[in-house]
């Protein structure tokens, strides 16, 4: 029996690719096919369970904890925020933003590299999963995320906390 009150979200990904995703930004099997393509070209069977996958199509990021989900409910009150991925060990936040960003960002505190690790949306590390009837991922403009961290850096260092 399902808990009341947590959202059910339904599959996006089968083996960890996401549905409408790009065949050129999968990674490629050994055999030169894709990793759920057949020889033939058509899907294959499904993978037994769900993988990250790293697609260029975003770059991202990354801030320590405390510092980006400040950051987010800034960004949530513009109605202005992507998706976001906390880390493995719960130690930072990813902000997916358009991809070329890496080549600009300059923002002490923070750190963006090329390529997003995209996760299924049923992921418990997302703090915003992927939104919409088509569940798409959605970027944070990077120039309202740069406000929205200097802001958030502003907070925390008024409130005694310091971003870390």
């Amino acid at each position: 029996m399902p808990a009341t009150g947590v959202p059910q979200f339904r599959r996006l990904a089968v083996g960890g690719v996401l549905d409408g995703a790009a065949p050129a930004l999968l990674p490629e099997s050994a055999d030169g096919h894709g990793p759920d393509r057949s020889p033939s070209g058509g899907p294959s069977r499904p993978r037994a369970h769900a993988e990250a996958v790293l697609v260029a199509t975003f770059d991202t990021v990354t801030v320590a904890l405390r510092h980006g989900l400040e950051a987010v409910d800034i960004l949530r009150l513009r109605r202005a925020c992507g998706a976001v991925l906390q880390s493995r060990n719960g130690a930072t936040v990813s902000f997916l933003v358009p991809p070329g960003t890496s080549a600009t960002w300059h923002l002490p505190g923070s750190s963006c590299t090329a390529g997003a690790q995209l996760l299924p949306a049923t992921d418990p590390r997302w703090v915003m999963p992927p939104a919409g009837a088509d569940c798409a991922t959605r970027p944070t403009d990077p120039w309202v995320l740069r406000s929205a961290l200097c802001e958030a850096a502003c907070t925390l260092t008024a409130g005694g906390l310091g971003p870390s």
